[in-house]
């Protein structure tokens, strides 16, 4: 009887847990495109131009940028708060999931150009939405409006990124948890696929691969899914226990946004867990599938589900702030 209390507990724990996220879904009231039409009427030329001179010298950027704007929605809506830094390391920043991003000094060279130029009138959120963007179409990528509107949250936890059924999915997650993460956000199997190309641009430290190659399941082997010849080049790049070398997630155009990383994948060649896990569901497979067929649709599907994400869970109105720094609260 006990233990079937204990069950029951954790049940309800977890359907609260769900339940408070309702609030997180891709709604997105109070947004809308060309939010600072008059606010800040340059606001978005402002943003490109700072990322179009980074990117010219600093283009292995364009992955993290993209990424950080995943990582701040799914982690209390898209509110800014990955941004935020704590003097004790306690803020989501800090949190191992987090510890990987970077570009944080570019952000903030985009907050100084838009408070030059319209004082306390765009928000952080806003910002990493924009960026997310900008770093897509600077490599080469799609274009699509962005909504604004957001304001910045005030609360940024540590311990929020590893919540193991709220946390950010794991790059070592099946394709059943990384469903489950998706839709507790209110996206579909569909943008879970076409999000995950994003993975085109970027690159991964060996230490996020690293049992793939050497000690798939504790007894010193390979994952069998990798293809063999692949294991063997990334070998030669990542040794056991090696957390400094990156590896890129699209071999031969990780700087140029493109449908290479679904053809990669389909070659069995995907190079996080998360990107193989593709594989093994009927809806993603066939997305894969027409991704590399000459009826794709992956660049225009890529901006629908980057604007559908930017909605999740946003702070809009009277709520919030627009903060004077995005690495502290007002």
């Amino acid at each position: 009887m006990a233990a079937s209390k204990n069950s029951f507990g954790v049940l309800m724990l977890q359907m609260m847990v769900v339940l408070g996220l309702f609030s997180l879904h891709a709604e997105g009231q109070g947004l809308k495109v060309g939010f600072y039409e008059k606010s800040c009427p340059h606001a978005e030329k402002i943003v490109f131009k700072v990322i179009k001179d980074v990117m010219a010298v600093a283009p292995s950027l364009s992955g993290p940028l993209l990424r950080m704007h995943f990582h701040d929605c799914f982690i209390r809506g898209c509110d800014g708060s990955v941004l935020l830094d704590s003097p004790t390391r306690q803020s989501e920043k800090f949190s191992p999931p987090n510890l990987s991003l970077r570009g944080f000094n570019i952000i903030d060279r985009v907050k100084v150009a838009l408070e030059n130029a319209c004082p306390g009138v765009v928000s952080c959120a806003d910002i990493v939405a924009l960026v997310a963007r900008d770093v897509t179409v600077v490599t080469k990528g799609p274009f699509w409006e962005v909504e604004t509107g957001r304001r910045d949250g005030k609360v940024s936890l540590f311990s929020d990124p590893i919540n193991p059924v709220t946390g950010l999915p794991r790059f070592t997650a099946n394709i059943t948890v990384l469903k489950e993460s998706f839709a507790l956000r209110g996206l579909s199997t569909k943008d879970l696929v076409v999000l995950s190309g994003g993975h085109t641009i970027g690159m991964s430290h060996c230490s996020s691969f690293e049992s793939r190659l050497y000690n798939f399941t504790g007894k010193g082997d390979t994952d069998p899914t990798m293809d063999q010849n692949y294991i063997a080049r990334l070998k030669l790049k990542c040794k056991p226990r090696d957390q400094t070398t990156l590896a890129e997630l699209d071999p031969g155009s990780f700087k140029t946004f493109d449908d290479s990383y679904y053809k990669l994948v389909t070659k069995r060649r995907g190079l996080l867990q998360s990107d193989a896990a593709l594989l093994n569901d009927p809806e993603t497979r066939a997305y894969l599938d027409q991704a590399t067929s000459h009826g794709s649709t992956f660049f225009k599907d890529f901006g629908v589900s980057m604007v559908k994400m930017g909605r999740i869970g946003v702070l809009t109105g009277s709520k919030g702030e627009v903060r004077k720094l995005c690495t502290k609260t007002n």
